[in-house]
Formats: structure tokens, sequence, C-alpha cells
């Protein structure tokens, strides 16, 4: 009896690949797969939100650091007061070019 069951066992085949055109299938059927395909789709696009999630948060990160080092490193810039003190000294002194 146990070697019935066995063969049976054997000979059945689950999640068998067909294609819907081929294949004669009624509504109910159709149905049912559209279920199984609308349950697998929610699940994993689950997974794909989360992980949108971290890569946003991450290039988000990368975004605003550029940011504040680009503003930190311009803070620190003397070179344009450098100039604006020369010019300074330059009026005061009186020096005058072209058509002054």
């Amino acid at each position: 009896m146990s070697d019935q069951k066995l063969k049976v066992d054997s000979e059945v085949h689950f999640a068998k690949r067909i294609d819907p055109n081929k294949e004669d299938l009624t509504r109910d059927e159709f149905y049912f797969i559209r279920q199984v395909e609308l349950a697998q789709w929610k699940k994993k696009s689950q997974q794909l939100k989360g992980r949108n999630i971290a890569t946003g948060l991450g290039i988000g990160a990368i975004v605003m650091g550029i940011y504040a080092y680009t503003f930190y490193s311009v803070k620190q810039e003397k070179i344009m007061d450098e100039l604006d003190e020369e010019a300074k000294v330059a009026l005061m002194r009186g020096s005058k070019r072209g058509a002054n």
C-alpha cells in the first residue's frame, strides 16, 4: 500500500509552468492564477520598497554630505578677503589706472 502512495506522489507535478494561451483553462483557474500572481507581487513589492527607501536615504546622505562639505570649504577660503584687502589698500594709496 505504501508503494502505491509513493508511485502516486512521484507522478504529481507541483508548480508546473503553464502557458495560459496554449492551455484550455476555465474562468476560475484564470482567477486563481491571477490571485496567486497578485499575492507574489505584493510580497515582492514590500521587499523592493524597503530596499528603495534604504537606497534613497543613502543617496540623500551622500548628497547632503557633499553639499555641507562644499559650504564648509568655501567658508574657509580667504582668497576673496585677501583680494578685497589689496583693492582697499590700492584705493587708499590713490593709484589711478586707465581712465581714472
